[in-house]
């Protein structure tokens, strides 16, 4: 494997163009990237900065100039790229979700467990420094027991009935849209930051409207644009999480508060210079900043000084970073695995479930899943 990682990345739109600079910051290099067509990837090529377009996926992963596998393309085809890449002996980022199946999603952890791949999956709000802050004072007891888990993740780009994109077809998004694409994150970051696990939960999916399109003609919708859910953790928890693509003004408010019997702690993805932490007899906004965090975990995220803001990108470049630091033999703290994603298709399935049947559904213990790294 040469000294500097080279990536190739499967897709050419918003999400290519995140992972690329990501690729850049993390000191490697965009060696091929692939799009539907070959023009499609060559016009890539050249907005990514990368230094071939390939023919084709298939192409793309049999390169031998290329040591990391980058698939950021419609959810039904993760899949199918993702085995393809684990066969040729690549280290894979697949974007969420893993796969639209739970089935499809345990044979892709399975198969990185036994080939021994690095194969890792953006939950990347992990890397923002104030959630590395909380998850570090809930391990320090700092909280007291954590009893109620609630938040929310919101956002309004499928706010007008026009409005209307691939997700929207559960053909190429899956059977759940805001919960498998966003609500996903919120669970990934409770479980992440208090080290409590969803073991059953019930939720209603609702829709903003029925359906969408524009002048081309409209179409009935078969995906939520909303999800409620109540859920119960295996620690004695119980919690509750709103999730929404259609909430105007929201464009990406993923929040939540832990509270515990001795302090809440609470992050706003849209103010992410901050994390919030009250107590009965205060409150206080900590600023985050290398010098004003108090723990191992928060520290290590925060690159600027405080009044700084870091956001999605910058963690989105910690997370890639942390990834080639594991296929260079080094495995950070906290890296999502195919295993978080195989967990992320669980929690969705359940929520399917206990929608349509109008029940509380079981989750998957967390011993059932796989550890890759």
């Amino acid at each position: 494997m040469a000294s500097t990682l080279r990536s190739g990345i499967i897709g050419t739109g918003f999400m290519g163009e995140v992972h690329a600079h990501a690729v850049r910051a993390a000191g490697g290099t965009v060696g091929a990237v692939a799009g539907r067509t070959t023009a499609s990837a060559e016009r890539a090529a050249t907005a990514l900065g990368a230094l071939h377009a390939a023919a084709s996926p298939e192409a793309l992963i049999e390169r031998e100039d290329v040591d990391v596998v980058h698939i950021c393309t419609p959810n039904a085809t993760h899949a199918q790229y993702a085995k393809l890449a684990l066969a040729a002996g690549k280290a894979v980022i697949c974007e969420k979700p893993l796969a639209t199946s739970v089935e499809d999603a345990a044979e892709l952890a399975d198969l990185a467990q036994r080939h021994g791949s690095v194969a890792a999956v953006p939950f990347v709000y992990r890397f923002y420094p104030a959630v590395r802050e909380a998850r570090g004072l809930v391990a320090r007891g700092e909280a007291g027991r954590l009893w109620l888990l609630h938040g929310s993740y919101l956002q309004d780009w499928l706010a007008s009935p026009q409005a209307t994109n691939w997700r929207v077809d559960p053909a190429a998004g899956g059977a759940s849209r805001a919960f498998g694409d966003i609500g996903v994150h919120w669970c990934d970051l409770m479980e992440f930051v208090t080290g409590q696990r969803i073991t059953r939960l019930v939720a209603s999916m609702s829709q903003a409207f029925a359906d969408r399109g524009g002048e081309g003609g409209s179409f009935p919708v078969a995906t939520e644009d909303g999800a409620t859910v109540l859920f119960e953790t295996d620690q004695g928890a119980t919690g509750s999480v709103v999730v929404s693509q259609v909430s105007p003004g929201r464009k990406n408010r993923l929040w939540f508060s832990f509270d515990g019997t001795e302090a809440s702690v609470s992050f706003d993805q849209e103010q992410p210079d901050t994390l919030w932490v009250g107590r009965t007899d205060a409150a206080r906004q900590i600023p985050v900043g290398p010098d004003t965090l108090a723990t191992d975990g928060g520290r290590r995220y925060a690159r600027l000084p405080a009044g700084h803001p870091q956001g999605y990108q910058d963690s989105f470049n910690a997370f890639v970073a942390d990834v080639y630091e594991a296929v260079r033999g080094n495995a950070p703290d906290g890296l999502p695995t195919f295993a978080d994603g195989l967990r992320a298709a669980q929690l969705t399935q359940a929520l399917v479930t206990s929608a349509h049947e109008g029940e509380w559904a079981s989750v998957p213990a967390r011993d059932k899943v796989f550890t890759i790294i």
